[in-house]
């Protein structure tokens, strides 16, 4: 257990750096975004480039950030039992959901996503668009997010097993919106 545990530790980095990534792409595409508006009204010029791009970023910053929101416990809960079980229980819920229901999922997503990347880059596949970017690099983020994703769903069954053992200190404490 404890080597699965020192693992999860190594995939909970990787995937803390790799949002680190996903932050910045943010930060880029709100650049691009203003700076694109700005050049438009101004100088009466745009670039479907510089339009693809955002949406790019954008599958970037959903499919590098995905693992680390699920590290953090981010992730939506539909909260019909979980908030009104105990510690052990919500454990055993996580289990179950991530065995069979989250695994099964990213997996039949990273089967569907392998071929279409590798079309894709097999292809050189480019946007129609006049001026538009190639999508291969786009397109091979489904794969490497999910693969993430998947490393990290295994990371959390570790913890969730571990703290069932009482090896692991685990807050599964869930918190209420305000009403």
């Amino acid at each position: 257990m404890e080597r699965l545990l020192l693992v999860g530790r190594v995939v909970d980095r990787i995937n803390a750096a790799v949002a680190v990534v996903a932050e910045y792409l943010v930060l880029l595409a709100v650049l691009i975004s203003a700076g694109n508006a700005v050049v438009r009204y101004l100088f009466s010029w745009s670039s479907n480039a510089l339009l693809e791009i955002q949406w790019q970023m954008f599958a970037g910053m959903v499919l590098l950030g995905a693992a680390y929101t699920l590290r953090m416990n981010g992730h939506v809960r539909v909260d019909l039992l979980y908030g009104n079980v105990s510690h052990r229980s919500r454990l055993l819920i996580d289990i179950f959901g991530l065995l069979f229901f989250f695994m099964p999922a990213i997996l039949f997503m990273l089967y569907l996503a392998w071929p279409f990347f590798l079309q894709s880059w097999n292809q050189g596949e480019m946007s129609m668009n006049a001026g538009g970017l190639i999508l291969w690099p786009v397109k091979s983020l489904l794969p490497l997010g999910f693969t993430l994703l998947l490393l990290q769903g295994l990371s959390e069954l570790v913890k969730r097993f571990a703290a069932l053992q009482g090896r692991l200190d685990l807050d599964t404490s869930y918190e209420k919106p305000v009403q």
